[in-house]
């Protein structure tokens, strides 16, 4: 059996982290999405409350857990016996971040894998971040996260969207 870790903060999770999971789990039986309680970044949604929104959003998708976790993905990957790592990427800006993380994880785990999937060109220039920006100003991003993410914002946000 094939199992992969989707890491990331997933705050908030988007159309792109969907399109990811949905893409993933044809060639792995059990996808886990481990959401990082990233202490450096402002966060929206508490890691705990990021969990139960992607929990929601993926409750038709039996193969795929959802849990947090913090220090070294490499510890976590050790811990859950996984040696596949899911990495999605938008752009070449983004291949030299996951290019180097890559390496260092390879280095402290000699077996650990990673697949980048490329976005696909509806999802290519989604991000958390930008998320995040267009709705704390009342920008529409109805098509940029599922209806779930979106309720839950609007609740953060007030009632754009």
């Amino acid at each position: 059996m094939k199992s992969a870790v989707y890491p990331g903060s997933f705050d908030p999770f988007t159309n792109g982290h969907l399109d990811i999971v949905e893409r993933s789990i044809r060639f792995v039986d059990t996808l886990t999405i481990a959401v990082l309680k990233n202490t450096s970044k402002k966060s929206l949604f508490s890691p705990d409350e990021r969990v139960e929104i992607i929990q929601e959003v993926l409750k038709d998708y039996p193969q795929v857990k959802v849990q947090t976790f913090e220090g070294l993905l490499v510890d976590f990957c050790r811990a859950h016996n996984t040696r596949i790592v899911i990495r999605g990427l938008r752009a070449v800006s983004d291949f030299d971040y996951e290019h180097a993380i890559f390496l260092m994880n390879r280095k402290l785990l000699p077996d650990l894998e990673t697949i980048f999937l490329m976005a696909a060109s509806d999802n290519s220039f989604i991000s958390s971040t930008i998320v995040k920006e267009v709705a704390h100003f009342g920008g529409n991003i109805a098509d940029q996260v599922p209806a779930i993410v979106l309720e839950r914002m609007k609740k953060v946000h007030g009632n754009h969207g």
